[in-house]
């Protein structure tokens, strides 16, 4: 998925967790206290992107949250964590579905793109 992005030089460090962990970083950095599915921390803005330039950041996923996402979309756990590792990952690229319906539209086309290039359900969507 890097290197489809550009970003073969680059890494990303994954979390998987359970809903009260993620619950508990939901709370710390997004003042929002419940789980979610995904959360992205990126490491390249902010005063100390040149400590480690090659980490983009860090992507964690609940699976619990997956599972029960999964299970509602009548998907595998497997596919709905593509689902959530590609909007994550994205995420710390810089890319924001919630700035207006024109990024969530980019964001949602590179989404279906990448998940083509990884997963082999073609009627697979985008997050």
């Amino acid at each position: 998925m890097l290197n489809a992005l550009g970003c073969d030089a680059h890494e990303i460090s994954i979390v998987i967790t359970n809903d009260q962990q993620i619950q508990q970083l939901n709370k710390t950095y997004r003042n929002l206290d419940k789980p979610t599915n995904v959360l992205a921390f990126p490491m390249q803005e902010g005063e100390f992107t040149q400590i480690t330039p090659g980490l983009l950041g860090d992507v964690v996923i609940s699976c619990e949250t997956a599972q029960k996402e999964a299970d509602d979309a009548n998907i595998t756990l497997l596919e709905r964590m593509s689902q959530l590792l590609i909007h994550g990952t994205l995420h710390l690229m810089g890319f924001d579905h919630e700035i207006s319906p024109w990024d969530a539209q980019k964001m949602e086309e590179k989404s279906l793109e990448l998940l083509r290039n990884l997963e082999k359900n073609k009627d697979l969507n985008a997050f």
